[in-house]
């Protein structure tokens, strides 16, 4: 820190909320948050994207359907996506192909495996078929989540106050994704930094969501109507920014926050799960 800037800071790093802001300042500067949300996003736009198309010319219609369903899209945002599929088929897409196409698709698994390795300095799972095997599982994962999501947005309706359940169950299906993706990726790791980041951003994304559920409609008919496919393209990429950023930025809190919770005395963590050192 330069000198003259440690009189002002004093006052701040003599608290702990203070050392917890400049320390993630610190940690948000080092794993490049901004760089790496933006390869996130990319990277979710290229590798989900087409694993839903692939599944689309699989299974006709009905199923194109179902992904203008799952995406949410409005009418005009339907006809050009409807339009840009209308010559996919299940010819398209052989058995070759769409072992390309989930191949291809693990390059999100890689640049997140690479994200929590620098964020929470671990070494990961050693190269080769099996952490292959695990990208694949943690893109499997994700389309899954997709899916489950409006799964879970139908079974709200279901129950007593549509609205609660579906706030309790989004966050419930939140922390699980990011509790196992980096676990999936990563292996073993402390258990306190999974259900920290898990929980922030299970919090975050209560708020995130609702903004999403007002900008996101009118900015995909917007983009649609004025660029067509083009235009979809970009919204989506950086609505999936916003996401990718807030999955870093919680990961990186909720690694600090488990730090210093590990810091305390005993006497004062209770019955808090024990941390063990990550694998190395």
């Amino acid at each position: 820190m330069p000198r003259w800037l440690r009189p002002r800071a004093a006052p701040i790093l003599q608290n702990r909320a203070g050392q917890l802001a400049l320390t993630t300042a610190s940690e948000l500067i080092r794993v490049q948050i901004f760089d790496r949300a933006m390869t996130l996003a990319a990277q979710a736009f290229t590798s989900i994207f087409p694993i839903l198309i692939m599944l689309g010319a699989f299974f006709g219609h009905r199923a194109r359907d179902k992904l203008d369903d799952l995406l949410k899209l409005p009418d005009s945002a339907v006809r050009v996506v409807d339009e840009a599929l209308s010559d996919s088929g299940s010819s398209a897409f052989g058995l070759l192909g769409s072992l390309i196409v989930v191949l291809s698709a693990t390059g999100l698994a890689r640049a997140l495996n690479r994200a929590y390795r620098v964020i929470w300095s671990s070494p990961g799972r050693p190269a080769g078929p099996a952490a292959t095997a695990w990208q694949i599982g943690t893109v499997i994962l994700l389309v899954l989540f997709l899916i489950t999501a409006r799964v879970l947005g139908w079974l709200s309706g279901l129950l007593p106050a549509p609205r609660v359940a579906g706030v309790f169950l989004a966050l419930a299906a939140d922390f699980a994704l990011a509790f196992l993706l980096p676990r999936i990726l990563l292996g073993p790791l402390p258990r306190l930094r999974l259900l920290f980041s898990g929980a922030l951003f299970a919090l975050v994304m209560v708020g995130v969501r609702a903004a999403g559920s007002i900008y996101l409609p009118r900015a995909i008919q917007t983009s649609a109507e004025r660029y067509g496919t083009i235009g979809l393209a970009f919204t989506f990429i950086g609505w999936l920014y916003v996401i990718s950023f807030v999955l870093l930025l919680t990961a990186v809190v909720g690694g600090l926050l488990a730090d210093l919770w590990s810091e305390r005395p005993p006497r004062l963590r209770r019955t808090a799960p024990r941390v063990d050192a990550p694998p190395g």
